[in-house]
């Protein structure tokens, strides 16, 4: 990794300029405001990206939003919402038609006197980290760096699967998470300070929950052994591949990877339970392919648009159906909850969730970490979807996406946040 003098240049300058050269026309990345990158920020190439940014306001204000959905009764749903005391701060944004339509913080970085959350807020995405493992390897495997029916034996990773799987498990099923294992195996050991890969090691002697490559068990120490294939592969540590491979050249100036990164911001949201600031836990920072990114919401919503097919430069068409389309069915996301039993033929890619809703297919990925929760939902067909960081546990936001896709398809008011007690303001097409 650089060093925190020269990730600073490079943050300012290119969180300042999104890269809508790298585009090919269409819909842009778009940004607050543009300014002139200093000459030592960046290979040449990256300067002369950066130059050719078109400068755009974000829309942060609500005589910016735009679209088809009604911005205004979604920020009153939205302020409803977190009147709600599981919530602390939380930080949201909208993509229409491939436009980045609606930015908004609400909330606090801490509950009592904390500064207000807004755009440049930084959170943890938890789990949809995934989603940057999984593209990168696809990226990888496009470039011919491996392939994706490689056996992880080829890299000398230190994970152990009963029986010897790991001698024919390949990176695809690594990555759509068809180990075998039980869901979160080992989970526990990693929060209670055990090092990432001798717990790999250990989770050789587990008893399977189905033969390898056969069914979905969800991971985050077996999901982490997709870093050491890239490293292998590529002799740069993981966090600088992502950074040089996806966060530069998408214009993501607030993105990055360890817990060292998001304590060195200025502006961070702190991890809260039950209405009180927790401490910031290292545990899954310790595996960052599975859980390790930070950023603000504008560089989610740009990842989000990457995701929409909007940067081809970066994210080619073949790429995008590498780790979006469905490898193995699953259980339902939101469990048996209302939204849950809304979503249809629930499945999982690369790293990438999908499923249908009234009639659309839906993809993305949630996060979930001690203090902090995240989600990206989004129709690719359309490029509309939404964002959200917030530094609570609520399960709240999670059932807003689908009132913001209520919206989008105009369809019949459904109370699906279902606050107890509240005025909750009713949102009609």
């Amino acid at each position: 990794m650089p060093d925190p003098a020269e990730r600073r240049v490079w943050r300012v300058w290119l969180g300042l300029a999104a890269v809508v050269a790298v585009i090919g026309g269409g819909v842009g990345l778009t940004v607050s405001r543009c300014t002139r990158a200093p000459e030592t920020a960046g290979t040449k190439a990256e300067r002369q990206v950066a130059a050719a940014a078109t400068p755009v306001v974000l829309p942060l204000e609500a005589k910016d939003w735009r679209g088809k959905i009604d911005y205004r009764a979604l920020d009153a749903r939205i302020r409803t919402m977190m009147a709600d005391r599981s919530m602390t701060g939380l930080a949201v944004a909208v993509v229409e038609d491939g436009r980045l339509s609606f930015v908004k913080g609400y909330g606090q970085t801490t509950p009592n006197d904390g500064e207000a959350v807004n755009a440049d807020t930084v959170f943890r995405w938890a789990s949809l980290s995934k989603t940057v493992a999984s593209t990168l390897s696809a990226r990888l495997a496009g470039e011919g760096a491996f392939s994706l029916q490689d056996s992880l034996a080829r890299f000398g990773v230190s994970l152990r699967l009963p029986g010897g799987a790991e001698q024919t498990l390949t990176v695809e099923q690594l990555l759509s998470q068809r180990t075998g294992l039980p869901r979160n195996a080992y989970d526990g050991w990693l929060e209670g300070g055990r090092d990432p890969k001798t717990i790999r090691q250990a989770l050789g002697t587990v008893p399977p929950q189905c033969p390898p490559a056969t069914c979905h068990t969800y991971q985050n120490l077996a999901y982490d052994t997709i870093r050491e294939v890239i490293e292998a592969s590529t002799h740069r540590p993981y966090a600088e591949e992502a950074r040089q491979k996806l966060f530069l050249p998408l214009g993501m100036g607030s993105t990055t990877i360890g817990m060292e990164e998001i304590r060195g911001e200025r502006h961070w949201a702190r991890p809260t339970r039950y209405g009180r600031e927790s401490i910031l836990a290292e545990a899954y920072y310790r595996v960052p392919a599975a859980a390790g990114v930070n950023s603000n919401i504008v560089d989610l919503a740009r990842w989000m648009q990457a995701q929409m097919g909007l940067a081809p430069a970066v994210l080619p068409a073949r790429v995008l159906e590498e780790i979006q389309r469905p490898r193995v069915l699953t259980n339902r996301p939101y469990g048996n909850s209302p939204l849950g039993r809304s979503l249809d033929k629930p499945a999982y890619g690369l790293g990438m969730r999908s499923f249908g809703y009234q009639g659309h297919r839906l993809a993305g990925h949630s996060g979930a970490v001690d203090g902090y929760r995240s989600t990206m939902m989004f129709d690719p067909a359309t490029k509309t979807g939404v964002v959200m960081l917030w530094n609570s546990e609520s399960s709240l936001p999670f059932k807003l996406q689908a009132e913001v896709f209520d919206l989008y398809y105009h369809l019949p008011f459904t109370d699906w946040l279902q606050l107890k007690g509240s005025d909750a303001v009713e949102v009609a097409p």
